[in-house]
C-alpha cells in the first residue's frame, strides 16, 4: 500500500508509520510547508492547501494532525486552538481528496472517546449519542468535516481513540517517571472510568481498519475492559514495583488545569470496542495486567 499520514511526528504516526514500513508499504508524511524530502507532502491547513498532486496513486490517507489536548489549562485560546486545528484541518484535507480526479479510496479520520461525554459507570458502544461539553461539539464537527472525501466517494471511517498507552508519549508517557519514582497517585476520587488502549492495539486497530474499506463511520479503539482510575494506577504501579500512595484532589486539578480536569483526567468514559470486535479485529491486549507487562517489560 501506499499511505499518506497527517501528524506523522506525533507518537501515535510514528508507530504506525514504523509498522508499516517494516511490512514493505510506503509512506507519505504530510508536513506543513514545502516538502523537502522524498517521502513528504506539502500541506498549510490554515490556508487551506494540499498538494494533492502529489498524493495521486495513494491508497490510503491517516488523518491524525491536531493541537494536544493536554495536560494544560485551557484557556479561551488554547480551545479555540483545539477546535480549529481539528475542524479546518480535516476539511482542509477532505476537500483537497474531494476535488481529485481520482482521490485516494480509504480515509482514516482520527477522532476521540470524548464524543461520548461523561459516561459515568454506564457502558457504552458506538451506538451511543453523543454527549454534552466542549469535547463532544469538538468530536461532532471533526468528524462531521470529513464530509467532503465521503461525498467525493472515499469509504471515510473515523477512529475514536480512548486512552493510548504507551512509553513513548500520551498519558502513560507523561506520568510514567513519577511512578518509577514511587510517586503515582490516583485522580480525584479514582472512581472515573478510563478507556484505555495499548499501543501494539491502536496501531493493530488502525492497519485493520485500512485494509477494510467496507467499514465505515465511528469505530471506537478501546480496549473491551475499562477500568477506573484507581485501579490503573494500582494496577502500574504494581508493574513497576513501585508504591502509588498519593491522591491528586480534583479541586487541586480543577484549579490547574480549569475544563481539561472536567472533560479529560476526571471525566468518566465507559466506552467498548463493539464495531471493531464484531467486523473481526482480535486484540493482542484485552486486559490491562498483560498489556502494562509486555509495554514495560
Amino acid at each position: 500500500m501506499r499511505v499518506a499520514i497527517t501528524g506523522a511526528s506525533g507518537f501515535i504516526g510514528t508507530a504506525l508509520r514504523e509498522s508499516l514500513r517494516r511490512d514493505g508499504h510506503e509512506v507519505l508524511r504530510l508536513v506543513r510547508g514545502k516538502a523537502r524530502a522524498k517521502d513528504e507532502v506539502g500541506w498549510d491547513p490554515e490556508a487551506g492547501d494540499v498538494d494533492s498532486a502529489a498524493l495521486v496513486g495513494t491508497d490510503a490517507v491517516v488523518h491524525l494532525a491536531g493541537a494536544p489536548l493536554g495536560p494544560r489549562r485551557w484557556t479561551a485560546e488554547h480551545k479555540r486552538r483545539i477546535r480549529l486545528s481539528r475542524t479546518r484541518g480535516t476539511r482542509t484535507l477532505a476537500e483537497a481528496l474531494a476535488a481529485m480526479d481520482s482521490p485516494p479510496p480509504r480515509m482514516l479520520s482520527a477522532s476521540a472517546v470524548g464524543f461520548y461525554g461523561d459516561t459515568g459507570s454506564v457502558v457504552v458502544d458506538e451506538s451511543a449519542p453523543r454527549g454534552s461539553g466542549f469535547l463532544s461539539e469538538v468530536v461532532a464537527d471533526w468528524e462531521a468535516a470529513t464530509e467532503p472525501a465521503a461525498e467525493a466517494g472515499v469509504s471515510v471511517a473515523h477512529t475514536r481513540t480512548g486512552v493510548v498507552l504507551s512509553t513513548d508519549g500520551g498519558l502513560m508517557g507523561t506520568v510514567l517517571p513519577l511512578f518509577r519514582l514511587g510517586l503515582g497517585g490516583r485522580l480525584g476520587s479514582g472512581r472515573q472510568y478510563m478507556s484505555w488502549i495499548a499501543e501494539t492495539d491502536e496501531i493493530g486497530a488502525m492497519r485493520f481498519l485500512l485494509e477494510r474499506p467496507d467499514l465505515t463511520g465511528p469505530f471506537n479503539l478501546t480496549a473491551p475492559e475499562p477500568v477506573t482510575n484507581a485501579e490503573y494506577t494500582r494496577m502500574l504501579a504494581a508493574a513497576l514495583r513501585r508504591p502509588a500512595p498519593f491522591t491528586v484532589p480534583a479541586g487541586a486539578l480543577r484549579l490547574a488545569l480549569g475544563g481539561f480536569a472536567d472533560e479529560a483526567a476526571l471525566v468518566s468514559q465507559r466506552v467498548v470496542p463493539a464495531r471493531l470486535r464484531e467486523a473481526g479485529y482480535t486484540f493482542r491486549d484485552p486486559a490491562l495486567v498483560p498489556a502494562l507487562a509486555a509495554l514495560l517489560r
